[in-house]
């Protein structure tokens, strides 16, 4: 009895210990991996609208909650989450435009995360991809095939895409071989179109 309450003891220190050092890794990480990600995300924002000098999240206001603009978002039949959005502004502080961060969760390997710059005219400034697991040599070209497709699209009609090559007006060339990535990619476009039509250009602000 005596011998398995003295190896009781000592898993339980081991154990304390160990969770202590845990916690002490924790909380020496947490702040430059949450800084790292700021970064990551800043220069992304940067990425999409070079023309803005600052970046001001408005997605945490009550009525543009990201969870309410999401579930507005997938009424309209997308499956997608809309996880920020921030005004771009000039030197001025005057708006330049918005930049709509959604994840569109039909991409063939998972979900796709990607930063959009949208001017206040419409028109797409730059897209920039945060995050894509799709096929090697298939999806995952997106970045190469997809993202330069987009800037001077209008984000106030809607996007499409096709298989022919020859894409005109707010249509897009398809990846050859990757239709799904694709095709999520486009609804992850037309999510943002929506959120700027329907909740930030109409003025909304509310859903």
């Amino acid at each position: 009895m005596k011998a398995m309450l003295k190896d009781a003891a000592i898993l339980f220190v081991i154990t304390l210990i160990a969770g202590l050092a845990l916690g002490f890794v924790y909380d020496l990480t947490k702040e430059p991996i949450k800084a790292q990600e700021v970064k990551k995300k800043n220069e992304a924002y940067r990425s999409v609208f070079p023309e803005a000098e600052s970046f001001e999240v408005i997605s945490d206001k009550p009525d543009l909650a990201p969870e309410d603009v999401s579930a507005y978002v997938q009424e309209q039949g997308l499956d997608v989450s809309v996880e920020e959005i921030a005004t771009a502004a000039d030197k001025a502080s005057s708006t330049l435009g918005y930049v709509i961060t959604v994840t569109d969760h039909e991409g063939y390997g998972g979900d796709i995360t990607f930063a959009i710059g949208v001017k206040e005219d419409g028109s797409v400034s730059g897209v920039s991809i945060l995050s894509i697991s799709e096929t090697a040599g298939l999806g995952m070209r997106a970045d190469e095939v997809l993202v330069p497709q987009m800037p001077g699209k209008d984000l106030g009609s809607e996007i499409s895409y096709t298989k022919s090559g020859n894409a005109t007006g707010n249509e897009v060339d398809a990846i050859s071989g990757a239709t799904i990535t694709t095709n999520a990619f486009v609804n992850g476009m037309n999510a943002g179109r929506i959120v700027f039509t329907d909740l930030l250009l109409a003025g909304k602000g509310a859903v």
